[in-house]
């Protein structure tokens, strides 16, 4: 139960730092994209606000266990091979084209409309769809 009451907390946390921040507003994300254009700077300290805190807790952390129990991810291969290219090519494509990713995209659904919830279900369909073309491109290109 522990568990579960601080999950909530910390998505309620996030959702709210997403709203403040205006990562669930297509338009600002957009702007932070078109840099030769429009270019809206002020996303910049969101991703400092995030990345800053992540490589602390990563130090941090090293060696401990979580309050409530489990382990904490260890720490993403720095290796750049097809999967992370091809996923960040696919992630940023959908982020400039709809200005939402996953996290921005469930905390809009309450107040964003019905493009919001499109974008929703369409994000869930590539999800369901990613490991079968993953399977796919693996038999016809064998990764490295």
């Amino acid at each position: 139960m522990q568990r579960m009451i601080l999950a909530f907390v910390a998505g309620g946390l996030f959702g709210a730092g997403l709203f403040i921040s205006g990562m669930t507003d297509t338009t600002k994300v957009q702007g932070w994209l078109d840099v030769f254009g429009n270019w809206d700077p002020t996303l910049a300290f969101v991703m400092g606000g995030a990345i800053l805190p992540m490589a602390v807790a990563w130090r941090v952390t090293k060696g401990r266990s979580p309050v409530v129990g489990g382990s904490f991810p260890t720490p993403p291969e720095p290796k750049i091979g097809r999967n992370l290219v091809l996923g960040s090519v696919l992630f940023g494509a959908g982020w400039g084209l709809a200005g939402l990713c996953p996290g921005p995209s469930v905390a809009s659904l309450s107040y964003g409309g019905w493009p919001h919830w499109v974008f929703f279900v369409a994000m869930l369909g590539g999800m369901a769809l990613a490991p079968m073309a993953r399977a796919q491109l693996d038999r016809a290109v064998p990764a490295e």
